[in-house]
């Protein structure tokens, strides 16, 4: 069983910075990409970014310049950092990961519990 443990965000100024962590935990995995989705009230979950294989990152138009995905593949844990930040990414921000089980080699993935974050202007 594996689970994805974010920490991070709660209520920043405009124009200032966050930094979101998620670690997974849990069975023996090694990770194939990990991800951050968001979801803003009354609208659609949005992709933030992605990180293959720890280093091929994407970004969604909306973020490129101002947030860096980045993974520590020693503590399984993908970050998040968030600069000049806006009221318009107020969300809950939410950890994806695509693991691939180590004894079984079937790949599963896992989201995580979402942790808000409150941009005020």
């Amino acid at each position: 069983q594996v689970q994805l443990v974010e920490s991070g965000g709660g209520l920043v100024q405009s124009g200032g910075s966050a930094r979101l962590s998620c670690a997974a935990s849990g069975s023996a995995f090694s990770i194939n990409f990990m991800a951050w989705y968001r979801q803003a009230p009354g609208k659609q979950q949005q992709l933030v970014a992605t990180i293959t294989n720890g280093k091929i990152v994407y970004y969604a138009d909306f973020v490129k310049g101002r947030f860096t995905i980045s993974q520590d593949n020693a503590k399984n844990t993908v970050y998040l950092q968030m600069n000049s930040l806006n009221p318009e990414d107020t969300a809950v921000y939410v950890c994806y990961a695509n693991l691939r089980n180590s004894s079984t080699n079937a790949n599963n993935q896992y989201w995580g519990q979402g942790t808000q974050v409150t941009v005020s202007s």
